[in-house]
């Protein structure tokens, strides 16, 4: 059954992640391996019934990410930024300022059983969310994440403004969503991104819908309710107010390239 805005139904929950999702947000840029480590170590919790569900909203220091489907000619510029592996599927992106990270840690089994309706029901939380911030973003069948028309440069022209990766362990997500606020849009000149050629990438900012990164999360989490199921606040991991802890982003260090 819709809901009273004929959207999809709430997705699904196990009985163990009745209690609501907790919501984080942290204030400043998290170094990409740090944030790895803190999904790793929520996610075996996740799974063992000792923790909630966690969505983590951040953002990076410029960097490169390389998927489990990376194809090495797709680095154009090995040594612009740090590249880092992943065991999140897809293949290279960047990651940035000015752009939303949007890690979620859920229970994928309790809540679909399916991997492939998760990912629809994120899709659709993201192009809600578009849709309340004035962008029009549409999934497509033969190419992952969220794409924009631009009919001003060309009949066929697309470009990129929102990308998912995932990796399942043990029945619960990692990784996530990425969606461009008002990211250095230059930066994504080294890479080709997610293997995708012949098309580009936008931002919020860049399609004149210029929001404050405050304004994106409040619909963020309003559109993700709507769908998933109420949320509450957290501490975001390494705030040193308890639970997993690390350093905040030193950009000069580097991870060699894979």
């Amino acid at each position: 059954m819709s809901n009273s805005r004929g959207e999809r139904p709430i997705v699904g929950r196990a009985p163990f992640t009745e209690s609501p999702v907790e919501w984080a947000v942290s204030a400043d840029a998290v170094d990409y391996p740090d944030a790895v480590r803190a999904m790793q170590e929520r996610a075996a919790q996740i799974a063992q019934g000792v923790a909630p569900e966690l969505v983590w909203l951040l953002e990076h220091p410029p960097i490169y990410t390389a998927g489990t489907r990376t194809h090495l000619e797709d680095l154009l510029h090995p040594d612009r930024f740090p590249v880092h592996r992943t065991g999140r599927g897809g293949q290279l992106t960047y990651h940035g300022p000015g752009q939303r990270i949007v890690y979620v840690m859920l229970d994928v089994k309790g809540r679909t059983g399916d991997v492939r309706a998760f990912v629809g029901a994120l899709e659709d939380w993201m192009i809600a969310t578009l849709a309340e911030l004035g962008v029009t973003g549409e999934r497509r069948a033969d190419r992952v994440g969220v794409w924009v028309r631009r009919p001003h440069k060309g009949p066929n022209a697309e470009d990129k403004i929102a990308a998912i990766g995932l990796r399942i362990s043990k029945w619960v997500s990692l990784h996530g969503l990425s969606l461009n606020v008002a990211p250095n849009l230059a930066h994504y000149d080294g890479i080709v991104p997610c293997g995708v050629a012949g098309y580009g990438v936008t931002s919020l900012a860049d399609l004149g819908a210029s929001h404050a990164m405050e304004v994106v999360d409040k619909v963020l989490r309003g559109e993700f309710e709507r769908r998933f199921g109420p949320t509450q606040d957290a501490c975001a991991p390494g705030d040193g107010t308890g639970g997993d802890t690390f350093a905040m982003a030193s950009p000069q260090r580097r991870s060699p390239a894979p």
